[in-house]
């Protein structure tokens, strides 16, 4: 894919010192194009104005947070309305698969690493957030959105299921519907979007290296950030953080339930924009061993 010759005449503007002898580009995400120099520096340019809000929040999450956790995270060098940079960090998505494949040893500090990040992103103060004015995160969805959700996932979604997935949605969400379950919790700052893909791994060292792409951070339910973990990595695998982050059993059944409903909202999508990518954007992502909500963590 040939990158755009604005995007090269920006590079060169800013870095005209940078050999571009090694350049990536990444189209993948859906509100930034990314590319990657010499492996050394990252620049990312927003596809539309949408996009260039939600890039200004956030670096201005990005900002806030480095003073509050210890994994790396990108280190903010530039900033512009349709162009951000920072330097690069080095390392590979953190695939399931590959989790699973390192020793016990190794699996354990990783597992501890991710629950750390957790307790030390949903510890910063309040008072630190309300002065910075850090909005709700776009991931966060209320019990009306969910319900609203169930009732298009029937209304569209049903036609093209079997009968045994119809009813494993219904089971799925009869303890919202029947008042049994809450999706309330005292917002924190979340990532909202932790997937496998947003977590860098150190084979080397095996280690993580970094944690990247906060575009949907923001004020929400803890609950969320661990139905990306579930939903990446399976319930065995977050159950090992509990050492690491205090009362996770609390969010557990909340966790379960958002983390079933994401390849509905990806496939609602799908349908509804006639788009195939968005149908098959987490095929090859996700756990298969999340329990059903109300079994004993």
């Amino acid at each position: 894919m040939k990158i755009p010759d604005d995007y090269i005449e920006k590079i060169r503007a800013v870095y005209p010192n940078s050999s571009l002898e090694r350049v990536e580009f990444n189209q993948d995400g859906m509100n930034n194009d990314v590319i990657i120099i010499d492996q050394q520096l990252v620049c990312r340019f927003p596809k539309t104005k949408w996009a260039k809000q939600t890039l200004a929040i956030e670096v201005k999450i990005l900002q806030l947070v480095q003073s509050f956790i210890d994994l790396p995270i990108p280190q903010i060098e530039l900033v512009e309305e349709d162009f951000v940079s920072y330097p690069f960090i080095e390392g590979e998505p953190l695939s399931r698969n590959k989790l699973l494949r390192l020793e016990s040893s190794a699996q354990e500090k990783v597992i501890a690493q991710l629950g750390e990040f957790y307790q030390q992103l949903h510890s910063i103060p309040n008072d630190v957030l309300e002065t910075s004015g850090i909005a709700a995160s776009v991931a966060e969805r209320t019990r009306e959105d969910m319900l609203h959700l169930y009732q298009k996932t029937q209304e569209i979604l049903f036609p093209y299921l079997w009968k045994h997935q119809r009813t494993w949605v219904h089971e799925h969400f009869e303890p919202l519907v029947e008042g049994n379950l809450t999706l309330e919790a005292s917002p924190v700052l979340i990532h909202g979007d932790l997937g496998c893909y947003h977590i860098l791994f150190n084979s080397e060292q095996q280690r993580i290296s970094g944690i990247i792409d906060f575009g949907t951070a923001g004020l929400g339910n803890p609950a969320i950030d661990f139905a990306s973990l579930l939903d990446n990595y399976g319930e065995p695998v977050v159950k090992r953080m509990a050492p690491y982050y205090s009362d996770l059993e609390s969010l557990i059944d909340q966790a379960r339930f958002r983390a079933g409903t994401v390849w509905l909202q990806w496939a609602l999508m799908g349908v509804q924009q006639q788009d195939t990518e968005l149908l098959l954007a987490h095929i090859g992502s996700s756990a298969r061993d999340i329990q059903p909500l109300g079994v004993p963590w």
